[in-house]
């Protein structure tokens, strides 16, 4: 049974991670959210769950205006081929979510570690970063340092590689 978003706000604070979330309507694309900025501080994701030949899944977190060249970036992720989007049934089966709440925090979801979480290093250079809770009715804003800490509480270990080709910005926490 996947975990509720109260069951990740549970496992985030016996972490000892805070976090904020804010409830809004149903958001199912980068679209969608735009209304939202300004009004939720921090870095937005876009989430890309992909596949290779071999079945092999992989979680691809970028803020939202990134460009990913899925022709190429097999090659940066470690993919046995070219990669495709997974299905909906696997997304569901492995982070517990559907099409519309694709989210890092479904790691917490992929108790076998079949997932290979992959942040973008521009994303993971932002102080704050917004996904998801689980659900796309809610946005949740954590610090990068906290969502590195959370994804390997889950027991991946995320790669931070340059996706997008954007050089990270040096906040003023750096």
């Amino acid at each position: 049974m996947p975990k509720s978003p109260e069951q990740l706000f549970d496992f985030l604070q016996a972490l000892g991670i805070e976090v904020t979330t804010r409830t809004h309507q149903p958001l199912f694309t980068v679209a969608d959210s735009q209304h939202l900025r300004g009004e939720i501080p921090g870095a937005h994701t876009k989430n890309l769950f992909l596949k290779d030949k071999k079945d092999n899944y992989f979680l691809l977190t970028v803020e939202e205006e990134a460009t990913v060249d899925l022709k190429s970036v097999h090659q940066l992720i470690g993919a046995a081929s070219r990669v495709s989007f997974g299905r909906p049934e696997a997304l569901s089966e492995l982070l517990g979510v559907g099409p519309g709440a694709v989210t890092v925090f479904g790691a917490i979801n992929d108790v076998e570690g079949r997932v290979c979480i992959v942040i973008d290093a521009a994303l993971a250079a932002e102080p704050l970063i917004n996904a998801h809770p689980l659900v796309n009715t809610a946005t949740t804003t954590i610090a990068s340092k906290d969502l590195l800490a959370f994804v390997k509480a889950t027991g991946h270990d995320p790669l931070v590689l340059n996706l997008s080709g954007a050089t990270p910005h040096a906040g003023p926490d750096r």
